[in-house]
């Protein structure tokens, strides 16, 4: 299996290059969900979670805040480089969405958003049921400037990305006592399944037929969990881990029975549990220095208006830096999560 997957991204690899002075692989790319993917969407909306202010972007190509929680480039822009598009979907909400620049795609996530509306409610975000209204409009304009037979092709053969859940156990979950005391976390879980299910439905109602979602990432393993839920360790907590892997399992059954209904769709499930739990659990041999502190700051909880200028302790080179703040990764570990991502995605541009 490794052999295999090797030989895949090799071959995608040589794809990209190969398109590198063309054209992109598919028309668009199109993204959903929360901060890891957030490009800016929240800098316009009466929020508290935004990241439109340093020490965020200090590393982006601009050296200029954008909105995204990193230092640099997300693990989507990297993808959309990869995919062979010159420039990043710009945030629905920017000046940027704008014109014929929208025909490559639009991000529509929000910080703070995810499967459960009430999480995204809870922060002033947009629910996803609100980014699929948006991605709506997009359409509509999309077939204004170049007609509906070619807006259909480009509605079908985009790739769409859905990244969220975190929010939704991190930020909520965990936190509240009207749920936790409610349903179990696999109870909630079975909650989030049902407006996944529901979403990746609406989107393909919409047209669309290449949708990918990332699965959790190792959430016990995020410093700012460690720090509150840790109960004093300096370790990944096991049962935080447990839920994130239970959650996975059911996003795959749950894919699969999807795509076993919907004819024509290519659904695929991004793992970045795996490759995430690497780079923290074996960091040196993936080129870092720290996993478990992230370069913000203390490291240890600081992310959105925590993380600022005036941070103390704030490192001078992210790079050797996992996480950039206590919930998301440092540009250089989204490079090599994306990686991943262009190793599993194959079919979704073959």
């Amino acid at each position: 299996m490794s052999f295999l997957r090797g030989l895949l991204g090799g071959l995608l690899l040589a794809m990209v290059f190969f398109v590198s002075d063309g054209d992109p692989l598919v028309p668009a790319l199109c993204i959903f969900g929360d901060s890891v993917v957030d490009v800016g969407n929240n800098n316009n909306l009466s929020t508290l979670i935004k990241a439109n202010f340093p020490p965020y972007g200090r590393d982006f190509v601009t050296h200029r805040p954008t909105g995204r929680f990193c230092n640099g480039k997300l693990a989507t822009d990297f993808t959309a480089e990869y995919l062979g598009f010159t420039s990043y979907p710009p945030a629905y909400l920017s000046r940027e969405a704008r014109g014929k620049r929208i025909l490559t795609g639009i991000n529509f996530a929000s910080a703070s958003s995810g499967y459960y509306e009430r999480t995204a409610n809870l922060y002033r975000a947009l629910t996803l049921p609100h980014q699929l209204k948006y991605y709506r409009v997009w359409q509509r304009k999309v077939v204004n400037l170049v007609g509906r037979t070619k807006a259909n092709n480009i509605f079908s053969g985009s790739i769409h990305l859905i990244s969220a859940g975190s929010s939704d156990f991190i930020q909520n979950y965990y936190i509240n006592p009207l749920l936790n005391r409610v349903y179990s976390p696999d109870q909630f879980s079975d909650i989030l399944m049902q407006s996944y299910s529901t979403f990746v439905q609406n989107l393909y109602g919409l047209g669309a037929r290449k949708i990918g979602v990332t699965t959790l990432p190792p959430t016990g393993c995020l410093p700012a969990a460690i720090t509150l839920f840790g109960a004093g360790t300096n370790h990944c907590v096991a049962r935080l881990n447990k839920d994130a892997i239970s959650f996975n399992n059911k996003l795959n059954r749950t894919s699969q029975n999807l795509k076993s209904k919907l004819p024509g769709i290519k659904l695929v499930v991004f793992d970045i549990y795996q490759p995430l739990f690497d780079l923290i659990t074996k960091p040196v041999e993936n080129g870092f220095f720290e996993s478990r502190k992230a370069c913000c700051g203390t490291g240890m909880i600081e992310t959105s208006f925590l993380c600022n200028a005036r941070s103390i302790g704030t490192c001078s080179n992210a790079t050797n830096y996992v996480f950039w703040d206590g919930f998301h990764p440092s540009e250089t570990a989204n490079e090599k999560l994306a990686q991943s991502l262009l190793e599993q995605g194959f079919e979704l541009i073959s």
